[in-house]
Parts: structure tokens; sequence; C-alpha cells
């Protein structure tokens, strides 16, 4: 068995040959299912419960550009998204793009990041869900529970644990474990709800429209548009960056998609579309309703209407609240257990949690462990320090998935059916000046170093951006130029390299532009989080890491010798044409034979081929 040095290790890839797609989850979801789940997931607590909060506190009626630029923030990315959707339909998101894309170190801080990400997003919503009821109950859950518990003094616990959020974890969690088209029923019903609630809260709010409320300025002399000016604008803007965390959530369905180089695509922009335009009508019709200073932070809508003596839509806005937070809540909790699910399979976590229950082809363990935990931090913890923490990891894993986009556009990819013929991508064009000196380089190898001087210049300007400096200080203009022509170089030297020709259902245009520009939005938004956030995230991945090294990097699928990565009585179709090394098996039973190390399909014409990045039940490696 070859011993691995450490930085192989950290390295070392995912191989996904084009058009394999076996799978142990069901494949039953059609493209209308996968583009509602994305559409509940992201119209929840974002619209209804973030809302109010910006609009008051920090970007006033400017919240419809805060939301239109976070979109457009969030569709770069989606761009990217869908390329790999296409490119690699399997469980995981963007944990399985960087495991292909970059190595498997960056794999696991990209899905150590997505867990944590749904597991807060799911107990954030639940926590919501539970506040919007009893809001409408009059405070009688809270009241009932501080005077029976008592409240609870720190400034990290909620004031009172919650057990309405930790039975409705529960709820959701058993539907998610009845099966994807179960959860997707569900999901589907509720979004509908949803969405027919959101037009009639956009139909009636707009009959209430003051436009005085939008012009002129205020008796302080400030914008009634932009009343926080335009450094509040991009501050909500970063805010609403939450309301679309869940779009990346459709690519984990790839592996129970009927039709996923299509459906993921084409979901990825239908829900997309429909969650802008929702979010800039909706949030239009309240700051045109009433002044952004009377807005109620937590129940915006209903407060408004309630303000204009409307029961019935506020009743209307009630039930929209909670069908879409519900929606919400499946999405992220759908979406949890199929990341663990892809990253044990890999062996990068503990291999019990990527088993999956037979009858309803769910990784049972990883749901029923994981919604227990997000039940009791939902139990636990108060909504500000949940939605606090979850905007830094999603956006590292957007980042990375923008990096990739550009790493395997710029491989070489064989011609054919032959991997010994290659075509031109990765080389420098033939125009290009100083072409003969970077001829004998290893095709990509020169993208890959100008996209990581490309990234320490974004986040050298993003840094001259939140500080303040680019305009105040000599030095900081001259950083910011510096850093503005290092950027423009790099691109421009990336754009100055052939594609590959790889043929896919879906492809990002102008690449590397609209990736690099994705890539240097988030690295922006990343640089004005708060740095407790940084705090935080440091310790999350010191225990991740800690995993990773003790646990991961030696159970590594990647690590075991070709024919000890199945179990047995399992067979594969061929990958025609692919003459990588393979395990070459019939079926692998009692007696049956092995050879770990086949070289070419050709030796064993009647053998099946396996893929080792295939999600399957693995045994222990010796």
């Amino acid at each position: 068995m070859r011993l691995y040095t450490y930085r192989e290790r950290f390295f070392r890839r995912k191989n996904i040959p084009t058009g394999q797609l076996e799978t142990q989850l069901k494949r039953n979801l059609t493209t209308f299912d996968i583009t509602l789940l994305g559409v509940g997931h992201m119209i929840g607590a974002g619209i209804y419960v973030l809302t109010g909060a910006v609009v008051r506190n920090t970007a006033g009626p400017s919240i419809v550009l805060s939301f239109l630029l976070a979109g457009f923030a969030s569709l770069l990315s989606a761009l990217c998204y869908a390329e790999f959707g296409a490119r690699f339909p399997k469980a995981g998101s963007a944990y399985t793009y960087a495991y292909v894309g970059i190595g498997e170190l960056w794999a696991f801080i990209i899905g150590w990041n997505i867990i944590l990400e749904h597991m807060l997003g799911a107990a954030a919503v639940a926590r919501s869900w539970s506040g919007y009821l009893d809001s409408l109950l009059g405070n009688r859950i809270r009241n009932i529970t501080e005077s029976e518990l008592g409240v609870i003094d720190s400034t990290v616990f909620g004031e009172y644990p919650d057990f309405v959020a930790f039975l409705i974890v529960i709820i959701v969690a058993i539907f998610i474990a009845l099966g994807s088209k179960t959860s997707t029923m569900f999901n589907n019903i509720f979004t509908v709800i949803n969405l027919v609630v959101v037009v009639i809260v956009v139909g009636y709010g707009m009959s209430f429209a003051d436009f005085g409320l939008w012009t002129g300025t205020t008796s302080k002399g400030q914008s009634k548009f932009f009343p926080f000016g335009v450094q509040g604008m991009l501050s909500g803007a970063a805010s609403c960056f939450f309301a679309y965390i869940g779009f990346d959530g459709l690519a984990t369905a790839g592996e129970e998609a009927k039709n996923p180089s299509r459906s993921i695509p084409v979901a990825t922009f239908v829900s997309m579309s429909i969650v802008t335009l929702a979010y800039v009508l909706m949030s239009a019709s309240l700051t045109l309703m009433i002044p952004y200073n009377v807005v109620h932070p937590t129940a915006a809508f209903a407060d408004a209407f309630a303000l204009k003596h409307a029961t019935v839509a506020r009743f209307a806005v009630s039930l929209g609240a909670l069908c879409g937070m519900t929606t919400s809540l499946v999405g992220s909790i759908f979406a949890l257990p199929r990341c663990v699910y892809a990253m044990a399979s890999d062996g990068l976590l503990f291999a019990f949690l990527g088993k999956v229950n037979q009858s309803t082809k769910i990784p049972i363990y990883a749901v029923a462990i994981f919604s227990t935990m997000v039940a009791i931090i939902a139990l636990l913890f108060d909504i500000e320090t949940l939605v606090e923490f979850l905007s830094i990891g999603t956006l590292l894993a957007y980042s990375i998935v923008s990096a990739c986009v550009i790493v395997l556009r710029y491989q070489p990819a064989p011609l054919g059916d032959s991997t010994k013929d290659m075509d031109e991508g990765g080389r420098l064009r033939h125009w290009v000046p100083f072409h003969g000196a970077l001829a004998d380089m290893q095709p990509g190898k020169a993208v890959i170093y100008a996209l990581v001087v490309m990234t320490i210049a974004f986040f050298g300007f993003g840094l001259c951006l939140s500080t303040g400096i680019m305009t105040k200080t000599w030095y900081g203009i001259l950083l910011t130029v510096l850093t503005v022509l290092i950027s423009l170089f790099s691109l421009l030297f990336i754009a100055a390299h052939q594609q590959n020709r790889t043929a896919l259902a879906f492809k990002v245009r102008f690449v590397p532009v609209i990736p690099a520009v994705s890539l240097l939005i988030n690295i922006i938004m990343m640089l004005n989080l708060a740095p407790i956030t940084w705090v935080r995230l440091v310790i999350w991945m010191a225990i991740g890491m800690a995993i990773y090294l003790l646990y991961g990097i030696r159970h590594s699928v990647e690590e075991r010798p070709m024919g000890a990565r199945f179990t047995k009585n399992t067979s594969y179709a061929s990958v025609d044409g692919d003459d990588s090394p393979h395990v070459a098996v019939g079926t692998i039973g009692k007696g049956s034979q092995v050879n770990a190390q086949s070289d070419t399909p050709k030796d064993h014409m009647n053998a099946s081929y396996i893929n080792p990045a295939i999600s399957l039940e693995r045994i222990d490696s010796p």
C-alpha cells in the first residue's frame, strides 16, 4: 500500500467521470420539485423576519437596492453552482465541487462550513417561527415558559428555552426521514401557499402606497430613500445576503433529480428570479406603506397592516410567514444530512453517518443526529446569536466554487473517448508575447498561480474599501490602485489561456470575468462582517480540523487501495472509454477476486468498473 505525504493528502482530488450518475439515493425529483425547494428555502425568515430589522436599523427604503445588489451577488454564485450541478450531479454541494476542483483539504473546510450554515440556519428559522407564532398569541408562550422556568441570564443563550422551536425541528425532521418525495410534496404545498400570500401582500400593500415616503428629504436634511446613506444600503446588502442562502441547497438534490444536468441549472435560475422579484416587491410595498422608522423589526408586515387597520391582510401575512419559515426550515434540514452523507461516504466524517436506509433511501443516521443537534441549538440559543454566525461560512463556500469554475475550465480535457489525447485547455494562446517562456509549464498551473495572486489582491482591495482608507490617505490610494492593477493583470493573464472543450449541458458565460466578479463581491462581504464572526469561525474550524487530522485524513476513500473501497454484492456500469485506473469487479462476494490496479478497461472486457467517487457504503481500510 502506497504511503502518501501530507501535501499529497491535502491536495488529492476526487475523480468523477462525466456521466457517472450511480447513487444509492432514489432519483424521483422533477425540475418543478427542485425549483420549489429552492424558492421555499429562500423565501422564509429572510423576507418575514430580516426585512423589518434591515429597514429600520440599516438601510431604510433603500433596502430595495440592497436586495437587488445581494441578489446580483447571489446570482453570480448561482451561475457557478449551475455549471457544477451540470458537471458533477452528486450530493454535497460546494463540498463535492471543491473536492473535484482543488483538493481534499479545501473540500473538508467547505463541507464543514456548509454543515454549520445549515445547522444554524435551520435553528434560526425555527426560533423565528416560534417567535412569530408567539407574537400572534400575545406572547403567551414566552410568558408561560418564563413564569414556570424563569429567565436565563446569559449573553450567549436565549432568555428562555424555546420548546416550540425544538418541537418544530423534530416534526420537520420526521418528514425528511420519510423520504425525499414525501418531504418535497410537503415543501411544495407550503411554498405555493407562501407565493399566493406574497402576491396578496404586494397587491394589497401597494393600495396604501405613498411615494412621498421615498422622495425628498427629512427634517434633518437626510434623503428619505437613503436615510443611512449609500453605506447603509451596502451594509443592508450584506445583511440581505442571508435571505438568499438556500440556492446552494439545490445542488444537494443533484443525486435525487431525474435529470440533474438539466434540472439543477433551470431550477437555479427560475428560483432566483422568483425570489428576487418577491423580495424587491415586498420590501417596496412595506416602505411605501409606512415610514421606515416605525417598521416593526421582527413582525414588519403584520404590524404594518395592523397600523393600516387591514385585519384580513394581517392574518394573510401571518399565514404566509409561518408557511414561508416552514419551507425554509424544510430546505435547511433537507440539505444538511445530504452534505454529511457525502462527506461520510468519502471517509472524511465517521462512516456510520453515510449509511442509507434501504426503504426510504435516506441517510437516516445523519438526519437523526444532526436534526437533534439543530433542535437543541434552537431550544437554547437566541436568534441574534445564530444569525450573526451564518454568513461567513456560506460566503467562503461560494468563493471556493467561483474559483473552482476558473480552475476546471482551464484544465486540459480528453479529446473524444481517449484520455491519451488532450485538448489545449490551460495552455497560453499562441499570440501571447511571452508564450515561449511558459511553454514547458504544466497546462493549467499558471492559471492557478494567477488565481491565487488575484484572490490576494481582491482581499487587499476589500480591506481598503471596508476600512475606508482608499480615499482618505495617500498610502490608501496607492494600495487601492496597486491592488486594482494586480487584479486586472491577473484576470487578463488567465483570459490569455485557452479553455478546455468539455461539453456540458450548461456553462457559465464570460469566464473568467463572471467567476472573478463573484469572488470579489463575496470577499468584500466577508471583510465587512463583525470581528467576532471571524473568532467564532476560527473556533469552529479548529474542531473540524481536529476531526480531519485525527480521523478523516486516514479514513479517506482516496487513502485506501481501490479493491478495499467497496462492500460486497455490488455491481456497477462500466465507464466507456475511460483509460484511467479503475477497480475491475463482477460481484464482490465470498470467494471473489478483485484486481485492484487494472490499468485499462481492455484487460477486463466483461468486468464492471468502479468510480471511487461514487457515494456507497465502504468497508474499513486494512
